[in-house]
């Protein structure tokens, strides 16, 4: 087997941890990485592609492979408000996703969130539904979704409402009914997005969505 990766979110948690894995696998032979700012990454097999996203044009005829893992997202906080966290979380990844079906890469990967619904009130939760919704439409062959709950492991900015989260979260998700919500490392979903990525499309559904416990199964 020999793959080539295409994605976006490289410099995130769950994202840099998948770059790192997918860079060292034997049957990844080549990693287009997209991103706003060039990636401090060596190897013979990336070919990181810097692009102001607002212009995904430019680049559309270079998205190319076999499998297209989306791993972007910011905060509300970072962003400035909710509006400015749809544009990276909704509009850029899903102008991406349509580039990826137009160009005929067969699998998508998108990394979205636990209890993502369109009809949520949540505006956040929504906004993911809504993205969910639209992929679900695309020509793709097959389709992964993963919905993982708060993302631990090490940032590189402090994420002060995330770490209050990481400390209580695994107490509280012991109660009935609450197990969905409990925190995960991005190093496990980063590992369940590259079994995925090398199952065969023959062995799968056209359309998987995978909860947590799917992605990190619960321990007593």
């Amino acid at each position: 087997m020999s793959l080539t990766a295409v994605f976006i979110g490289a410099t995130g948690l769950v994202g840099s941890a998948l770059l790192e894995k997918l860079l060292s696998h034997k049957d990844i032979d080549k990693v287009v990485a997209v991103s706003r700012r060039p990636l401090n990454v060596n190897s013979p097999k990336l070919d990181n592609l810097v692009i102001d996203f607002s212009a995904l044009d430019s680049i559309a005829e270079k998205i190319h492979g076999d499998v297209f893992f989306s791993c972007l997202g910011t905060t509300k906080k970072q962003a400035g408000s909710i509006a400015a966290q749809r544009i990276v979380d909704f509009d850029y990844q899903l102008a991406f996703a349509r580039i990826a079906a137009a160009n005929g890469i067969p699998h998508y990967c998108l990394v979205s969130s636990s209890a993502a619904n369109s009809g949520s009130l949540s505006p956040y939760l929504k906004m993911k539904g809504e993205l969910e919704d639209q992929i679900k439409d695309l020509n793709f062959e097959r389709i992964t979704i993963l919905q993982p709950s708060l993302l631990l492991g090490h940032r590189h900015e402090q994420r002060v409402g995330e770490s209050i989260g990481a400390l209580f979260l695994p107490w509280l998700c012991r109660l009935p009914g609450l197990s969905r919500y409990r925190p995960i490392q991005g190093e496990e979903v980063a590992t369940k997005l590259l079994q995925q990525a090398l199952r065969p499309n023959a062995m799968a559904a056209k359309i998987e969505t995978l909860t947590l416990d799917n992605v990190f199964p619960h321990k007593d």
